[in-house]
């Protein structure tokens, strides 16, 4: 057998119980998805005419009016912003990140949403606007300089906003489109559709590497066909500010893949699946000493399943951070999620099959008390 990258520069393997994280690869590929993409890396193709062609179909499969494969979702979140500020204007495309002469080069966001991933905004020379949801907050701020309102998906971002459908709606009456980042909402899968074509948000923004299962580098940007026109000329391999944001042929038949493949799959079946490895852990790790097992719904980032939290008491073997270091110098590694002082999370999603029993052992091995 073939040595892999990971052996020969002896990098030890990780067993995910943590979240599709991109520090950790974000989530593994489907053979599909791979076999996409070496079909791709075989033969040069018009880039632009795969770009077109690749979003075409996954509107068609989205529901949506427009699609464009972008450098990741923080990639979509740039392009998106630069198409609000730039459009298709070829002058104003040359403009970033100065933005001398864009008029509308605000960007208005909920205090309480912000977060590392709004540099990807900023960084197109955009300003950021803060609101708060307390009264007119939102109508005030829209003014000529506005390029559109950032909005952040997820349980975890709901408070301290308004809710979606209303932003959309004062946003439109004032004329300000409306940007969704929705990198990690899959599942569930319909949401590919609901902010845009049931919602109304004037586009979406997903992760490919995360809940859809495609290449990591990759995002799609779904929604209205007028922001996916303005995103095309300054997108990479254009001479604007998304040029250094490349995605290749192979990204592009990879997440198309994963996409198909994603929609194909019985999400019910999947999500049950996700709740009895929690059941087992809870169940399995009832006997272990000063910790205590409980279920926690929804996911880290709102998704629709639910998560182990392991609760570390002063009478554990180890505290949490040490237990969290322990997991972590296995052989292979454990990693999971640490929560507030004394919380770790463990999450089903991205484990492959049996890997739960390795968490499992690994968990009992660091807190069960030895001799």
């Amino acid at each position: 057998m073939t040595a892999s990258i990971y052996e020969k520069l002896d990098i030890r393997p990780v067993i995910n119980a943590a979240a599709t994280l991109t520090k950790l690869g974000g989530s593994l590929m489907p053979q599909p998805v791979v076999e996409a993409m070496a079909a791709a890396a075989g033969q040069y193709t018009d880039l632009f005419e795969l770009q077109r062609k690749v979003g075409e179909r996954i509107a068609e499969l989205t529901k949506n009016e427009a699609a464009f494969v972008t450098s990741g979702a923080a990639g979509g979140i740039a392009m998106s912003v630069a198409s609000c500020i730039a459009g298709t204007d070829p002058d104003l495309q040359q403009d970033f990140p100065y933005l001398d002469r864009a008029t509308k080069r605000e960007v208005i966001v909920y205090k309480a949403q912000r977060n590392g991933y709004d540099y990807a905004a900023r960084q197109t020379g955009a300003r950021l606007i803060e609101i708060s949801p307390d009264g007119d907050d939102l109508e005030m701020s829209i003014t000529e300089k506005t390029a559109c309102v950032l909005y952040f998906a997820g349980a975890h971002f709901a408070e301290g906003a308004l809710p979606l459908d209303e932003v959309i709606a004062i946003s439109h009456t004032l004329g300000a489109p409306v940007i969704v980042d929705a990198a990690a909402q899959i599942p569930p899968i319909s949401n590919l559709w609901h902010f845009t074509t049931e919602l109304g948000a004037d586009a979406a923004i997903f992760s490919g590497g995360k809940g859809l299962r495609g290449p990591q580098s990759s995002g799609i940007v779904v929604g209205k066909k007028a922001i996916i026109d303005g995103i095309r000329p300054n997108s990479a391999p254009n001479q604007s500010v998304g040029r250094p944001m490349k995605v290749g042929k192979e990204e592009m038949a990879g997440l198309l893949a994963a996409l198909e493949w994603s929609l194909a799959q019985d999400e019910p079946a999947t999500l049950a699946q996700y709740e009895e490895i929690v059941r087992y852990w809870i169940a399995e790790m009832a006997d272990i000493p000063g910790i205590t097992v409980e279920r926690s719904y929804p996911s880290e980032a709102g998704q629709p399943h639910s998560r182990a939290m392991v609760w570390v008491g002063p009478d554990a073997r180890l505290t949490r951070d040490a237990a969290v270091d322990a997991l972590w110098d296995l052989d292979p590694r454990i990693a999971v999620n640490a929560v507030d002082d004394d919380g770790i999370a463990l999450n089903p999603q991205t484990l492959e099959s049996g890997e739960e029993e390795v968490v499992l052992a690994s968990v009992r091995q660091v807190f069960m008390p030895t001799g």
